[in-house]
C-alpha cells in the first residue's frame, strides 16, 4: 500500500493546494444534493468522499412497482433552484423520457428511477471522489483547518493508498445504519440462520420465497411492501405469511395537506426553538408522521389479500399488530422460534417460522467515533447528544472556528423531516449560504399556512411570517 504525498498548507486561496472550503463525509442524497447545488457556486471548492465505489440508494428495497412516499419534486436541488442543471426533469430530458413522463402523469416516481437519477448526478459531478474510506478527522488549531485522513480503495475494497485533505468546513452525510432489535441480533449475525434485515431483501428475495413460513416483523413501509412482495409471489391458500407490528394498528401514513406541513422548513424551525424536553416528548409521538404506511399499499395489500377469499377459504396470511418479540432463538437448524408478547392482551405465545426479515428501520449513525479527535471541542446536551444549531452545525467550542454540518443526525433537534427527501436541497442552500457571504440560493420566508407556535412574549417572533394585516395576541 503506497502513500499519497500529503500537499502542504498554502494561505493562497487559488491555488490548487489551498484547503477546501468544504469537505464532504458520505455521498448519500443529503450530500449529492450539497454537492450538486455547491457545483455552480464560485469560488467556494469542494470535494466529497465515499467509500463505496459508486452511488447506490438503498439497493435492497427497489422492489418491482416500490414508489417513492415524496413527490418527484423533493429531487436532489428543486426545491432550492428549479433551473439548476441537476433536476429530475433535466434528468428525464437528457434520456429523452420527458414526454413519456408526462402523459404517465406520475407524481410519485419509482424508487429504482430516483436511485438512476442520483447516479446520473453522481456521475457527473466533478467534486466526487468514491472508493475513499475516511479514517480520522482532526482540528489542526494552527492552522485552522480540519485535517482529514482517508484510505485509497481499488475496486475490490482493498486498500491501495493514503492520503490527507485539509478543509476550512466540515459536512458529515454518513447516514443511517439498518437497526435490529436486540432480542434478534444473535440470530441475524449467525450467517446460517435466515434472520435478514430488510435493506438486504433483494439479496435474499428467491430464497426467501422459497420458505414454507416466512415472518415479517416491522410495521412501516418496508415491512408492508415486503409483505405484499411475497404475498403477490406465493400460490393462493399456501402463502405462509405472519406479519408482525409493535404499533397498535397497521397504520397509514399522515398524508394530509396539513400534515404534510410538518415537513416544511417551517416546522423545523419552530421544532428546534422549542425546549429540549418539549423536543423529547413531542418525537415519539410524531410515529405516523413518517413511520405509517402508505395509503395505496394498505389499499393493495387488502385487495390482494380479499382477492385469495373469492374461491372460498382465507388466505395462509396472518397480520398481528400489537405485539413485540421478547426473546428469540433456533429450532434445530432451519427454524427460529419467536417468543411475542402482546402489549394489549397481556398475554405471551410463541411462533416458529422458517425465516424473518427484519423491517426495523433505521437509526442515525453515530459519529462519535469518526470524530473522536473533535470530541473535547464537542458540545452536548443533557442526553449527550451533539447540540446543533439552526444552520445544522454541530455547536462547538469556539477555539474551532470551522464549522462542521450534519445531514440526516438531526432529529433530536429538527424534527421528523430531518430524513426526508423534501427537505433535502432546502437543508442543502441552508448550509452553502452559511459559509458564503452573497447567499447564492434565497430561501423563502414562509413555506407553510400553519402557523407553528405562538409569538414569544418577549420577542414576538414565532420563526413565522405572519400574513399582511394579521395581529397575534400572546396567550396571558
Amino acid at each position: 500500500m503506497s502513500s499519497t504525498p500529503e500537499a502542504p498548507l498554502t494561505t493562497d486561496t487559488t491555488s490548487p493546494d489551498a484547503p477546501l472550503d468544504l469537505a464532504g463525509i458520505g455521498i448519500g442524497p443529503f450530500n449529492l444534493s450539497l454537492a450538486a447545488l455547491a457545483h455552480p457556486v464560485t469560488p467556494l471548492r469542494t470535494a466529497f468522499y465515499d467509500q463505496r465505489p459508486a452511488f447506490q440508494w438503498h439497493p435492497g428495497l427497489l422492489i418491482d412497482g416500490a414508489t417513492l412516499q415524496v413527490p418527484f419534486l423533493a429531487d436532489l436541488v428543486t426545491l432550492a433552484d428549479p433551473a439548476s442543471p441537476w433536476t429530475f426533469l433535466n434528468y428525464l430530458k437528457t434520456r429523452e423520457r420527458l414526454f413519456p413522463f408526462y402523459f404517465a402523469e406520475r407524481f410519485h416516481i419509482h424508487r429504482a428511477e430516483y436511485d438512476s437519477y442520483c447516479r446520473w448526478v453522481s456521475e457527473n459531478l466533478p467534486s466526487l471522489h468514491f472508493g475513499h474510506q475516511i479514517d480520522a478527522v482532526r482540528w489542526n488549531p494552527e492552522h485552522e483547518v480540519f485535517e482529514v485522513d482517508y484510505t485509497q480503495l481499488d475496486p475490490e475494497g482493498e486498500a491501495e493508498a493514503l492520503g490527507r485533505t485539509y478543509a476550512r468546513n466540515l459536512v458529515l452525510g454518513i447516514g443511517t445504519t439498518p437497526h435490529i432489535p436486540v432480542p434478534l441480533r444473535p440470530l441475524a449475525e449467525a450467517p446460517a440462520v435466515p434472520v435478514i434485515h430488510s435493506a438486504d431483501y433483494l439479496d435474499h428475495r428467491e430464497s426467501l420465497l422459497g420458505a414454507d413460513h416466512l415472518t415479517v416483523i416491522g410495521a412501516g413501509q418496508s415491512g408492508a411492501e415486503i409483505f405484499l412482495d411475497q404475498l403477490r409471489a406465493r400460490p393462493a391458500g399456501r402463502e405462509g405469511l405472519h406479519w408482525l407490528a409493535r404499533t397498535p394498528a397497521f397504520a397509514p401514513m399522515e398524508y394530509s395537506k396539513l400534515g404534510l406541513e410538518h415537513f416544511t422548513p417551517d416546522y423545523t424551525r419552530y421544532f428546534h426553538a422549542l425546549p429540549e424536553r418539549v423536543r423529547d416528548d413531542l418525537l415519539p409521538a410524531q410515529w405516523q408522521l413518517h413511520k405509517g404506511i402508505d395509503h395505496d399499499t394498505l389499499g393493495a395489500i387488502h385487495d390482494e389479500l380479499y382477492r385469495r377469499t373469492l374461491d372460498g377459504g382465507w388466505p395462509d396470511a396472518t397480520l398481528t399488530p400489537g405485539v413485540f418479540v421478547r426473546t428469540a432463538g433456533r429450532v434445530g437448524t432451519t427454524k427460529v422460534e419467536l417468543h411475542l408478547d402482546h402489549t394489549q392482551q397481556g398475554t405471551r405465545s410463541r411462533l416458529t417460522t422458517d425465516a424473518v426479515i427484519l423491517a426495523t428501520g433505521y437509526r442515525e449513525r453515530r459519529i462519535d467515533t469518526l470524530l473522536a479527535a473533535i470530541d473535547p471541542y464537542l458540545r452536548r446536551d443533557s442526553g449527550a447528544r451533539p447540540r446543533i444549531d439552526a444552520q445544522h452545525r454541530l455547536v462547538l467550542d469556539p477555539a474551532v472556528t470551522g464549522s462542521v454540518y450534519v445531514q440526516n443526525a438531526e432529529t433530536h433537534t429538527h424534527g421528523v423531516g430531518t430524513p426526508d427527501l423534501g427537505l433535502a436541497a432546502w437543508r442543502s442552500a441552508t448550509i452553502l449560504n452559511s459559509l458564503t457571504d452573497n447567499t447564492p440560493y434565497p430561501l423563502p420566508t414562509r413555506t407553510a399556512f400553519t402557523t407553528f407556535g405562538l409569538p414569544h412574549p418577549s420577542t414576538g417572533r414565532t420563526g413565522m411570517v405572519p400574513r399582511q394585516g394579521s395581529t397575534l395576541v400572546p396567550r396571558r
